[in-house]
């Protein structure tokens, strides 16, 4: 049986997690979530990783969605068992201990805008096309999707994107603050990449705990959030990765960070 989710290192520090349904425009089923949170899961217990490029298979789909033929005969008791693992992939994606960039390759619509706003930041291909169009089924997005959108692009325009169903093409996405960035089709790996490599080539525990500040910080007060930031500043102190980085910045040379 061939793979719903394909994991690649392309370095000891940098994987491609890729959804693997190419047929079916990488439609998320029971089978691809599980695999996901698995593969996420155990990505997760590896210190050497990182950064994380997650993408769709093939030319047209990152995710074009929960599969519907999957979906239409769910009892209400199956709808909130499927929506809770959800939840809990996304979550996994969002809470992993280093950056997840979302290679946004086509169509990330439904449930895939949903595993794509997990991520810490998206590129989109020129070609791709985000939305929650559940409303058109008479649902509406059950991965987080009201929730993590409206943090993302503001509550009046996640309003609008869920009540009409709208698609958005990636230059209003970009516009919007969606993504990040949009490139052109064949150069979106490259742009994921770069992008990747760079930041592996920072200090892994810095950046982990400005993701895990970042996340914590973004629905506390402020006061809160900044004792947060002052503790892990703190703690950073303790840690070899930061004599090496100030070492290295007063020798004038590269550091050689080991997340330790």
């Amino acid at each position: 049986m061939t793979a719903t989710v394909l994991c690649e290192r392309i370095t000891t520090e940098i994987a491609v997690v890729t959804l693997n349904r190419p047929d079916k425009l990488n439609a998320l089923n029971a089978e691809l979530l599980g695999e996901l949170d698995a593969t996420f899961a155990t990505l997760s217990a590896d210190a050497n990783v990182s950064c994380v490029i997650l993408t769709g298979a093939g030319e047209k789909a990152f995710a074009a969605g929960a599969d519907i033929a999957a979906m239409s005969a769910m009892s209400t008791e199956q709808a909130r068992a499927f929506s809770e693992t959800g939840h809990r992939v996304c979550l996994r994606i969002e809470r992993a201990p280093f950056p997840v960039i979302g290679a946004i390759n086509g169509f990330a619509l439904g449930g895939g805008c949903e595993i794509a706003l997990a991520c810490d930041f998206l590129y989109a291909s020129d070609k791709a096309k985000l939305g929650q169009p559940e409303v058109n089924l008479g649902v509406m997005p059950g991965f987080g999707g009201t929730q993590r959108l409206a943090r993302r692009v503001g509550i009046g325009r996640a309003r609008e994107l869920c009540y009409t169903a709208d698609t958005v093409a990636a230059d209003e996405a970009l516009r919007i603050g969606l993504v990040n960035a949009v490139v052109p089709h064949a150069d979106l790996m490259t742009k994921a990449r770069e992008t990747a490599t760079k930041i592996a080539s920072k200090g892994r525990l810095a950046v982990a705990q400005c993701k895990r500040v970042l996340y914590a910080g973004a629905d506390v007060p402020l006061d809160v959030a900044n004792a947060l930031e002052t503790q892990s500043f703190a703690m950073l102190f303790g840690t070899k990765d930061q004599a090496e980085g100030m070492k290295a910045f007063l020798e004038k040379r590269k550091a050689a960070f080991t997340g330790v």
